[in-house]
């Protein structure tokens, strides 16, 4: 039981990220840009390569755990719609 509800209990604050890179809820965040924040070192500061959000934004330890939740949930997603 406790397995199955991980996804519930690890988004607490819900667009969190989005906020964060000034990306609006509504819109997809790019996956360049979550792969970059995830392989750039704590407290670096990126160059967003793509047009959406901030231009420049500092890798904090939170930041790049909501970049690495919200590449696990995509590749979840993706997984999902293959099997059906």
């Amino acid at each position: 039981m406790r397995k199955r509800m991980w996804i519930q209990h690890a988004i607490r604050k819900e667009g969190a990220l989005s906020r964060q890179l000034d990306i609006p809820v509504e819109e997809d965040i790019p996956t360049t840009l979550l792969k970059k924040i995830v392989n750039t070192p704590i407290g670096r500061t990126i160059r967003n390569p793509t047009k959406k959000g901030k231009k420049r934004i500092k890798v904090t330890r939170l930041l790049k755990k909501r970049a690495v939740l919200a590449l696990t949930l995509k590749r979840l997603a993706k997984r999902r719609r293959k099997r059906k």
